[in-house]
This record gives C-alpha cells, structure tokens and sequence, in this order.
C-alpha cells in the first residue's frame, strides 16, 4: 500500500465492477434524459460516480468520501420512503417516489438510495478507510451546496423541464415543494453547510474510523 491510499483493484470481486458498472450504464443515460445534467450535482449521484471510481481503481479516498457523504443523509432517505408509503409525512425529501408522473422504471432506479449505503460499508470493510475523505468530502459538499444555491432554481419553482431538479442538495430546505420560512435563505445555506460538516460528516467520519481500521491518517 502507497502513501496516496490506492489499494489493488483486484480486492474488489469482478462481479461487483460489472455489476456496478452496468447499473451506472442504464441510469446515467437514463437520468440525463429524463432529469437533465443538473440532478447529477445531488450528493447522492456524486456518490455514485465516486463509487463507480472506487470499485475499479480500488481507491480508498474516493470510496470513503462517499461513505462519509451519504451514509447518514441515504439513512434519512429511506425513513422518510418508508413514512411516506405508509401515508404519513415526514421530510417531503422523497415524495417524487411517489409522483405518478414519473414512471416505475425511473422510480426504481432511484432505489439505489436504498442499497448504496450498504455497498460504501462494505468497500470500506474491504478496502479501509482513508481519513482524508472527510475533509476532501467536506470541501466537495460545500462546492456543491454554493453551485446548488447562486446557480440552480429553488425549492418550489416551476420550469419548462418538469422533471428538471430543484433545490438541488436541499439548500433551500428539505421540502422540495417550497422554500423553508425558518430563517433568511442566505443563513440557512450557511447553517446547513455547518450542519452537515458538524453532524452529519464528521459523527460519520468517527463511526468509518472504527468500521474500517485499515485506513491511512492524516
């Protein structure tokens, strides 16, 4: 093992890397099409591509920035799921799961939430884990939080892409549908950011420390 955290791509079995790659292969398209280039700025879908990195290259790094990333936010994706198809309510993170004008088909791939917290653990098991990935992950979330809020529509605008995303990474809220009222926007971006670093990112960051003993630190 080198000092930049690269462990030999033959750790991870064969059957993951295809499987993995084929399942990348129907959603990137699919999404693009569907969604526009704007959705893969989600955490989540960064996530992927990190993990679709991970598994071929067998890089700690990129896999551990996106165990740190959404393990815990993927956690709260599924409570909410499971909430909403019982018919209560609690985020509205995941009420297009639940929109009938998406189809089964483009709703299952987004399942993937479901599963993909599961597949970091093990890559972590596996592969160790680098330390490194909170930081590099912070940094990223941070990017994309800022990209999310100047540049993209808010929570509750409509556009000529219906499906076209917005309030990208929950900068505006957790209700896609409109806009939080707790706060002044430019604070609760703020406030978020510091959030997720605090008690998202880094109680994560502990647990994957223990999880995966093999990792490099800093």
């Amino acid at each position: 093992m080198n000092a930049r955290g690269w462990a030999g791509g033959g750790r991870v079995p064969s059957g993951l890397k295809w499987g993995y790659t084929a399942f990348m292969a129907v959603l990137v398209p699919v999404y693009w099409w569907k969604y526009g280039p704007t959705n893969f700025l989600y955490f989540c879908d960064v996530a992927l591509f990190l993990t679709l990195a991970g598994v071929w290259t067998g890089n700690r790094l990129v896999v551990s920035m996106a165990a740190v990333g959404i393990l815990m936010p993927q956690g709260l994706w599924c409570l909410d799921f499971v909430v909403q198809m019982l018919g209560g309510r609690l985020t509205g993170m995941t009420a297009y799961m639940f929109d009938g004008n998406r189809s089964l088909f483009l709703r299952g791939l987004s399942l993937f939430h479901g599963w993909l917290p599961f597949l970091l653990v093990y890559l972590v098991r596996r592969l160790g884990y680098d330390r490194r990935g909170f930081l590099a992950w912070t940094a990223t979330a941070w990017g994309l939080c800022l990209a999310s809020y100047f540049l993209l529509p808010p929570a509750g605008e409509e556009h000529a892409g219906k499906l076209v995303p917005n309030n990208v990474n929950y900068v505006w809220g957790l209700d896609d549908a409109k806009p939080q009222g707790w706060m002044p926007p430019g604070l609760y971006l703020a406030v978020w950011m510091a959030a997720l670093a605090v008690v998202v990112y880094g109680p994560t960051h502990w647990m994957l420390g223990r999880l995966g003993g093999k990792g490099l630190r800093p």
